[in-house]
């Protein structure tokens, strides 16, 4: 029987694509076999609309061990034999419809994408938008509920969360975003693969029972957001996190006993997609049961067995001699372990209901969904915006005010009442801690070494032009770890756009992919994994394009690290990079500024990557000597939050003398966001070293200033006591 468009529409599929399933199987599909496709079809299974532009981006260095698409994460080799494993994915709707178990079932995913490949998870980052929390009730219903979820499930689970981002912006009201990121280690010849192997090795299903929650996650592209709408909304997922925490270690200690051939996490798709793709990396076919899955419902169909999206579950492949051995680890764990089917010689996927067939299809059918070109036209409106004349801003009269103003901002305060809440400290390998530089540092045990990990993007840059602000997300995360000394490895990218069939929207996806790789590409940074989350909309529109960028850096020597904070009286203050302090009226595009103090999004954001090239070098390079005390990047909010922050951080004063001149626009100077500008404190006596090593790295510098005392003061234009400097950054942003 031919499907309603009802049918379709609940399964995002449009009458072409169920043409073409039909072409491809040679008969009408029946319910469970349409239901298949539409979950591999789908934009979060298939990336139909994002496929061929995420081609674009750069995946190949000599230390890329495991590359995008390839399996449920990347891979880099940090020497030593050793492997960091990461992944970044979103859970915006499901966040949306019920906050707390919408995000702690979204960092749930993410870490069995991590151990599903034989990696220890170590570190949790997230980056989280949300509409302005004094706009509507509701926006602080989800921050709150947001947070909440990652502690609890990050806290009882014990991985720590070591860094991340909170921004705010009327965009987000209707439609918020949820990224969680897992970062794990694991032994480069030991790292597993999601492959069902040759025929006869069987499939086991570890964990939680099956149920009928997140049945309709294929469907949340079309899900109203809307708060009347709640009694229409498909479930969302409940989350375990004691039971992950078993079903983590005895899958780990299965692979470590060398007892699989593969692994795969039940995430979107549930049971379909990871058994489907499976074996369509290895070119095998699979028969299973669903009459021998495990429910916590009666009544359940095979439809809602093979869709159903319950959390804590996970698939294993074995050869039929080890069953026995992967059972008995999974019951020193209390776990369920069942049989669930085999693979085979052929090439079909076949579903059975207690021995009936009720699905029979090609696999390769499955898992080659079309993929679509999209056609873009920028809209006039964000052209025009871009294009205003910032010289004509009337100035603040009062600049003590207008700072702290600044610095209660909700997206620049300090996000310590939301990190408190995470436990950044379990398994002891926390060195630099949420709050205390640009990236988080950890050991890696067993070396010297360290890891530096960092999640960001430039939002309001990205809406006003997509392609400078892709680029530029890309390179002020790399900043983020440079500021630490790390040397930036591998980037996984959460691409979070509305609409891509709309053209307004496909212009800002495409050329923010086209920005990002060209960053890449200039910094020799490759991307290795991601996700892409579409169709982010509600009735008041689209969110801002948010093309997160989470990125890995080492650092060889872990104890030439350095952090944010001004550490030590009479240390001077130096600014380098590719602008002097004074700067022009449009070094206020895109910036915090425009948006706090006047009202309004508008500008040309900027962006030199050569000078951020060198710069970032030059300052990973005098780290690594010692040069440094303090280093800290200029980006959101400009100078004078930057070194605000810093005081913060450290606790101590500053005296700044920027050398503004009568005619200079003091706003810019003072809250521009111009690029490639790291500011940096260091003893007096190693100046002399750093201008030498900033002339071989051609970076100008400029000495703006010292480290002191108990207040904040730039000129005659600022003097405020840390007290309030500190009161205003740390009070703003309550939870």
């Amino acid at each position: 029987m031919t499907a309603s468009d009802t049918t379709l529409a609940e399964l995002s599929l449009s009458r072409d694509e169920y043409d073409e399933i039909v072409s491809r199987m040679g008969r009408e599909p029946n319910e469970v076999e349409l239901g298949m496709f539409g979950i591999l079809w789908s934009e979060h299974c298939g990336y139909k609309h994002s496929r061929l532009l995420l081609r674009l981006f750069p995946n190949e260095a000599p230390w890329v061990l495991i590359g995008p698409g390839e399996e449920n994460a990347g891979a880099v080799s940090i020497g030593d034999g050793l492997a960091v494993v990461m992944k970044v994915e979103s859970h915006n709707h499901p966040s949306a419809i019920e906050p707390y178990q919408g995000a702690a079932t979204g960092v749930g995913g993410i870490i069995r994408d991590i151990f599903s490949m034989g990696a220890r998870p170590i570190a949790l980052l997230n980056a989280l938008f949300f509409g302005p929390l004094d706009e509507r009730p509701r926006n602080r219903y989800l921050f709150e509920g947001v947070v909440a979820g990652i502690g609890g499930y990050g806290n009882c689970i014990g991985i720590p969360d070591v860094a991340g981002q909170v921004s705010f912006a009327p965009a987000y009201s209707g439609n918020p975003l949820v990224n969680a990121m897992c970062v794990g280690i694991a032994k480069e010849n030991e790292i597993i693969r999601a492959s069902t192997g040759g025929a006869g090795n069987v499939l086991l299903l570890v964990g939680a029972d099956t149920g009928r929650d997140g049945i309709h996650g294929a469907t949340f592209a079309s899900v109203d957001l809307s708060e009347e709408s709640a009694e229409r909304r498909p479930a969302v997922q409940v989350g375990n996190p004691f039971l992950e925490k078993l079903v983590l270690e005895a899958c780990l200690e299965i692979a470590q006993a060398g007892l699989l051939v593969g692994m795969q996490d039940l995430g979107a798709g549930g049971l379909t997609s990871s058994v489907i793709e499976c074996a369509a990396r290895a070119n095998n076919g699979v028969d299973i049961d669903v009459a021998r899955v495990p429910r916590r419902e009666d009544g359940m169909s095979a439809y809602e067995v093979m869709l159903s999206e319950s959390q804590e579950r996970m698939l294993l492949v074995v050869p039929p001699e080890n069953v026995s051995a992967a059972k008995a680890i999974c019951d020193k764990w209390e776990l369920d372990c069942d049989e669930i089917g085999v693979v085979t010689d052929g090439d079909n996927a076949i579903i059975r209901d207690n021995g009936e067939i009720v699905g029979d299809m090609p696999i390769a059918a499955l898992t080659e969904p079309p993929a679509y070109v999209l056609s873009g036209i920028e809209d006039p409106q964000t052209a025009a915006l871009r294009d205003r004349d910032l010289s004509d801003l009337p100035q603040p009269t009062d600049w003590n005010a207008t700072l702290l103003q600044m610095l209660a901002a909700p997206s620049l305060a300090s996000k310590r009442p939301v990190y408190q809440q995470y436990d950044h400290q379990v398994g002891n390998n926390t060195v630099l801690s949420p709050g205390q530089a640009d990236a988080a540092v950890l050991r890696i045990k067993g070396t010297g070494k360290g890891i530096a990990l960092t999640i960001d993007v430039n939002s309001r840059a990205c809406y006003l032009d997509p392609y400078v602000g892709g680029a530029l997300t890309v390179v002020e995360a790399a900043r983020n770890l440079s500021c630490v000394g790390a040397t930036p490895l591998a980037i996984t990218d959460c691409l979070n756009f509305g609409n891509p069939e709309r053209e307004p929207i496909a212009y800002q996806f495409e050329q923010a992919i086209r920005g990002m790789a060209e960053a890449c590409r200039a910094l020799n940074i490759p991307v290795i994994s991601g996700n892409v989350s579409l169709y982010n909309e509600s009735a008041d529109g689209p969110i801002d394009p948010t093309p997160t960028v989470g990125m890995v850096g080492l650092l060889e020597d872990l104890e030439a690290r350095c952090g944010a904070g001004f550490a030590n009286e009479g240390d001077r203050i130096v600014l380098l990079g590719a602008s002097t302090p004074e700067l022009p009226a449009g070094a206020l595009g895109a910036s915090e500024y425009l948006s706090r103090v006047h009202g309004t999004v508008a500008g040309r954001p900027d962006l030199d990557i050569e000078a951020e090239a060198r710069t970032q070098a030059l300052v990973r390079d005098a780290i690594a000597r010692g040069l440094l005390k303090s280093a800290h990047d200029v980006s959101e909010g400009g100078l004078a939050v930057a070194v605000a922050e810093s005081c913060s951080i450290g606790g101590i004063g500053a005296s700044l003398d920027l050398g503004l001149n009568e005619n200079a626009h003091i706003d810019a100077s003072l809250f521009g966001e111009a690029p490639a500008r790291i500011v940096v404190s260091a003893p007096s006596g190693n100046l002399v070293a750093l201008r030498g090593l900033c002339e071989q790295y051609g970076v100008a510098m400029y000495e703006i200033g010292a480290v002191g005392g108990d207040a904040l003061r730039i000129g005659d234009l600022i003097d405020v006591p840390l007290g309030d400097v500190s009161g205003s950054w740390e009070g703003a942003l309550l939870v």
